[in-house]
């Protein structure tokens, strides 16, 4: 999203010419250099055969970028509607507002579910990071950022620890504790540092490793405990936005999404890209894995969403209406896979059925754009946070908790 992308310029000297320039940060082998802009253009033409140019390979490169949308199109031989046209629909429902929690001072922008289902940690533009308790709405513990616009934040698997980060370009780990009055500052680690804004934040299937997205263009997987970078993932033209951890045992794959209107699948094992979807028309704001792991979905500000199969290698439906005009800035499904919850900037919530494509609620109450949402872990209710300061934890009636929690 433009109101939530920065762009920091570093002046100094440069590591092959040593002039004093702005510099460009540039990974060659893993190892972070920092180069002006001409030696950057002298580096990309090194090695260039005869009568080769940069717009030759260009050429070649969408040449080749055609041959394999043909592939995937002989593979395109049906759509997910028509799959599902034996399906019985599932009709209109209601979904109320349970709980609201107040605190924070400005925008929230990110918000993630311990897996305890109960507890909740956000972060917002007022520089404050916020553990929730969602049953009573008395706020656990408070941190104070030495930043404003904390863009991200996660809880660590085991509900013991809380990562988070944003304008400081740093992810920071706090430990939590029984004891509330206690001074998380203190136990501040410093894990993770990019050249740009932290935009996002996951840990791994353990508390001792912790996925990074950047404005820098950049994902980074750290080791928690001595701060060591383990693998980069350099692929995107621009500020990544968002990532999502595959649901699996291993959890070896993610998906990232950013300003190059790009989604990214990688593999944390080698940091190679071994997927990439480029259908939206704007910048992808949010990427979730559906629950099988075999498909993802993503919301952009060109104000769809698309669902992406990730065993036929391509786009598979898109969740839009002509009287949707915001850009859909948050996206999760439902435990059952058969929902997709979408926040958007119109200050609303849609619901999709999945398989028929077809919006079945619409959730209002926050009063201005929905900047993150997150399902709970048990699949009862989920939570929305907002630039209106506040976050709402909503849920159907108990007759419709099976559209949560079991296959539809």
């Amino acid at each position: 999203m433009c109101d939530q992308t920065f762009l920091a310029v570093v002046f100094g000297p440069c590591d092959k010419c040593s002039k004093e320039k702005p510099l460009r940060a540039v990974y060659i082998k893993s190892e972070q250099l920092s180069y002006c802009s001409l030696c950057v253009e002298m580096m990309a033409t090194e090695g260039l055969h005869e009568n080769e140019t940069l717009a030759s390979l260009k050429n070649e490169a969408e040449s080749l970028k055609g041959k394999l949308e043909e592939e995937r199109a002989k593979l395109h031989d049906v759509e997910l509607h028509q799959v599902a046209e034996r399906v019985e629909a599932l009709g209109q429902f209601v979904m109320k507002t349970r709980r609201t929690l107040k605190g924070h001072g400005n925008k929230v922008l990110c918000m993630d579910w311990c897996k305890d289902k109960r507890r909740i940690v956000s972060s917002s533009q007022d520089g404050k990071v916020i553990v929730w308790d969602s049953f009573t709405t008395n706020k656990e513990h408070a941190v104070t950022m030495p930043c404003t616009w904390v863009m991200a934040c996660a809880y660590a698997p085991s509900g013991c620890a809380i990562a988070c980060g944003g304008l400081d370009n740093k992810c920071s780990v706090y430990p939590l504790t029984f004891d509330k009055n206690e001074n998380m500052a203190a136990k501040k680690k410093s894990v993770a540092m990019h050249t740009n804004y932290l935009s996002a934040c996951s840990f791994t299937n353990s508390d001792m490793q912790i996925l990074t997205a950047s404005g820098d263009g950049t994902c980074a997987l750290w080791d928690v405990e001595s701060g060591q970078l383990l693998q980069s993932f350099h692929g995107h033209g621009a500020d990544v936005l968002c990532l999502d951890l595959a649901p699996s045992e291993t959890g070896n794959t993610f998906v990232s999404g950013g300003c190059d209107k790009k989604a990214m699948v990688w593999d944390m094992r080698s940091g190679q890209c071994i997927q990439s979807f480029e259908t939206h028309d704007s910048d992808i704001n949010s990427v979730r894995y559906y629950p099988s792991g075999d498909a993802f979905a993503s919301g952009s500000d060109d104000a769809t969403c698309r669902l992406y199969d990730l065993r036929a290698d391509r786009e598979v439906a898109i969740y839009s209406k002509e009287s949707i005009i915001f850009g859909a800035s948050s996206v999760d499904f439902s435990l059952s896979g058969r929902l997709l919850f979408a926040g958007y900037n119109d200050y609303t919530i849609n619901v999709w059925d999945v398989l028929k494509g077809s919006r079945v609620s619409i959730l209002f109450g926050h009063e201005n754009r929905v900047s993150t949402l997150r399902v709970s872990p048990d699949g009862t209710a989920f939570c929305s946070g907002s630039w209106d300061h506040t976050l709402r934890v909503s849920a159907g009636s108990t007759c419709l908790g099976c559209f949560f929690s079991v296959m539809v």
